[in-house]
This record gives structure tokens, sequence and C-alpha cells, in this order.
């Protein structure tokens, strides 16, 4: 198939730190391109891909301090793809309701995978106008808020079978990995280990919306003897990080959509600790790859089972469940059921 990935500028693709979106794009387009599919990626200049790149925009949104609006290069890539929308099978867009008015009126099926949150009372009105837009959700606990919305089927995210693999490093420290804020709940992380008596290690972006909570709320925490703040981490370090920690620590406080922390841990064979938000009990299988827990004192009880959780074991069901081969044979099944006709019932398919 002729396939155009559609990401946001925002990150580069992948990107250099942090960027759950244009991690999980990254991952799809070279799956894709490994199973023969002809894909063209629309993303910044500074990418890398296998597939043929069309930059957009020179360098990733967040890296380029001369840019104030970060719309207009976003409006821009949609005519661009606009314009070369014959040339493809499908465009797969990664970037929220950005493309439903405009390309609802083109011939190309496309389809939106939803990333982000949505139970927003803004979104409402926009998935109510375009409710044919056909869009793809990364968990079923993710359709709650919107179950107008044309919901084609939901696909887990997944991850390159090497990307991670577990180190044989000893095992010294609980991790938290991520982003600092309120929603993530690192302060309810640190107060779990120290209850535990363990130290931990937080590998964790600041963003700037994040900064004032950080300074009031979690700054003095970092000076508590059994924490360590190392700061964002990249791809090579995530592996040591990980396969080094008992568990990492997911103790989310918002109906996070996917998680993809929690199947990187995986890889690594280390366990997860997490709270029973949104994804988590699609993502853990209970007793297997982690505990799914409702508060502080469950999870340090948790910590306290970890040597029933073998972690080839956890390994293993990550390759079950959580590969980008897997990731990428699910979206080529969606991209097969939108057909013309399906999408265009005024056209006429001819065999």
């Amino acid at each position: 198939m002729r396939i155009a990935q559609i990401a946001p500028l925002t990150e580069s693709v992948p990107p250099k730190l942090y960027g759950g979106t244009e991690r999980v794009v990254s991952y799809l387009t070279e799956a894709l391109v490994e199973l023969g599919h002809d894909v063209t990626l629309f993303a910044s200049g500074d990418s890398q891909t296998s597939a043929k790149l069309e930059a957009v925009w020179p360098r990733a949104l967040r890296l380029d301090p001369s840019i104030r609006d970060r719309i207009a290069p976003h409006m821009l890539m949609m005519e661009l793809v606009r314009r070369r929308a014959e040339d493809f099978d499908v465009l797969h867009f990664h970037m929220d309701y950005y493309s439903f008015s405009l390309f609802g009126r083109q011939d190309t099926p496309f389809v939106t995978t939803l990333h982000g949150r949505l139970d927003l009372p803004e979104q409402q009105p926009v998935f109510d106008t375009f409710g044919n837009a056909p869009v793809i959700s990364i968990s079923d606990s993710q359709r709650g808020p919107l179950p107008q919305a044309n919901w084609l089927q939901t696909i887990y995210h997944g991850l390159p079978e090497n990307l991670y693999t577990p180190q044989a490093v000893e095992q010294k420290y609980l991790a938290f990995m991520g982003r600092v804020s309120p929603e993530k709940r690192v302060d309810t992380a640190i107060r779990i280990a120290q209850q535990c008596g363990m130290p931990i290690k937080i590998a964790a972006k600041i963003d700037s919306a994040d900064r004032e909570y950080f300074e009031k709320e979690i700054k003095p925490l970092f000076d508590l003897p059994h924490v360590e703040y190392i700061g964002e981490i990249n791809d090579h370090q995530k592996a040591e990080f990980l396969s080094g920690a008992h568990a990492l620590l997911f103790p989310i406080d918002w109906p996070e959509p996917f998680g993809l922390v929690m199947i990187e841990a995986m890889a690594c064979g280390t366990p997860v600790i997490a709270y029973k938000r949104g994804s988590v009990p699609e993502v853990i299988d209970e007793g297997v790859t982690g505990f799914i827990v409702e508060d502080e004192a469950a999870a340090v009880a948790a910590v306290g089972r970890l040597h029933l959780l073998p972690r080839a074991q956890v390994r293993q069901r990550f390759d079950q469940r959580f590969t980008a081969r897997r990731m990428a044979q699910d979206y080529v099944n969606a991209y097969q059921g939108l057909s013309p006709a399906q999408r265009h019932p005024h056209l006429k398919v001819v065999d």
C-alpha cells in the first residue's frame, strides 16, 4: 500500500528525548516499511526514517525558540498533504482533529489515531460535528468520553522487538519515568518508595507549563535522601535504567490513554505497579506483568510481592502483545477497511 503518515511537528520523528506520539509514529512507520509498504512520512526535517521523508518544517518546533505560532506550520502541512493526497492509498493522521474538516471533503481515505486525552468538554462539539471522521483509539478506556465518535477499532501501541531488552544488572531501586506533572504524580511515587524503605530514581521531563508546579510541589521532594533525579533520558539509556529497577511505579491520577512507559518497562522485563486509571487494566496483565492497585498502601504491599513475577515472564508477555510489527499489521488491517467506496459512497469503484 501507498501510505502517508502525518506526524505533529512539535518533536522530530523519533523525538530526541520525550515525545510519546512522535515516538509511536516512528515505530509504526519503520514497521510498515519492513512489511514492504511504500510509506511517506510528513514530519519535521530533523526526523530520521527509512520511509520517504516529506520535511514540512526544518526542525522540531520545541527545539526552535524562534517559533511563536506553532499552529501555522501545522496548517501548512495540512495543505501540503492535501495537494499530494492522490499519491496515496490512505492518509494516516496523528494530529487530533486537525484533519477532520479538510480531508472529509477529499477522495483519498483517511484515518486519525487519537493519542491524547478526550475528556475535555470543549472536544464534545467537535466530535458531534464530525461524527463520520474515522478514528482509532489506543485503548478502549480512551473512548469513554466520546461514544459518538466514529471508532473503527482499538490498536495498542507497540515497540520494536530489540529496542529495549533486559540487561544483566542488579535491581537496586524503584523507578519513575515520564513527565513531572500533577496527573503523573511523581510525589506519590516518592512516598511509595519511602514507605517501602527503598531508593527511587526519577527519569523525567519538566515542561515549561509544569515548571511552577515543579518548583512549589516537587522540587523539595527531590532533596529527600532516598530520591535521585536524573532528568530526561534517551532511548540508549532506558534499557539499563529500567532493567536496574525492581519495578516501575506508575501512580497516575488521570485517565491515561495508553502509557507507553509501561510497555517500555515490560520490554526490559521490569514489572509495573500502576494505579487503576484509564488504560492500565488493558495494558497490564495482573499478576503477570505487574500489579494494579488503588492507593499507596496497596502499592507498598505490591512491592512486597514482586518476587512472584519472573522477569522473563514479563518480557515474554511483551513479545506476545506489544511489538511494533503487531501494531503495524493491525493498522494495515484497518487501512484495508477504508475503501474509497466506504468513505465516499458517491465514488464508483472499478474492479
